[in-house]
């Protein structure tokens, strides 16, 4: 059983960070925090991806005389691309909680409700 673990930390790491930022999202009512937690949300996707592409042994795939095990690139290219993407969205993500904390002077959900209900 502490071999299954030890053997596959990174998969137990990607759990954990992903259980994290989802008890983030759903606990906290402040917007940026939630923003935070997304993102903890997202690494973790990306360490899960990252250590289903690599493979013991394997090199990178260029043929040469030796080598019979090859790791595939391509979650790798993949993970460089949701990288970009997860900068992107956090981005305007911030956007929009600085354009809600203008318009309510406030980012936690809660009191931006109240003030919502106030003005109906």
């Amino acid at each position: 059983m502490i071999e299954l673990i030890a053997n596959q930390y990174s998969y137990w790491i990607s759990i954990l960070l992903m259980m994290a930022g989802l008890y983030i999202v759903i606990d906290h009512t402040n917007l940026l925090k939630k923003l935070i937690g997304l993102n903890i949300f997202q690494t973790s996707v990306f360490i899960l991806f990252i250590s289903m592409g690599k493979i013991d042994g394997g090199t990178a795939p260029i043929i040469e005389e030796g080598y019979k095990v090859f790791s595939n690139p391509l979650p790798h290219v993949l993970i460089l691309t949701a990288i970009v993407v997860s900068v992107a969205t956090t981005a305007v993500g911030l956007a929009l909680v600085v354009n809600i904390n203008k318009r309510f002077q406030s980012i936690d959900e809660q009191e931006i409700e109240e003030i919502e209900l106030e003005e109906e």
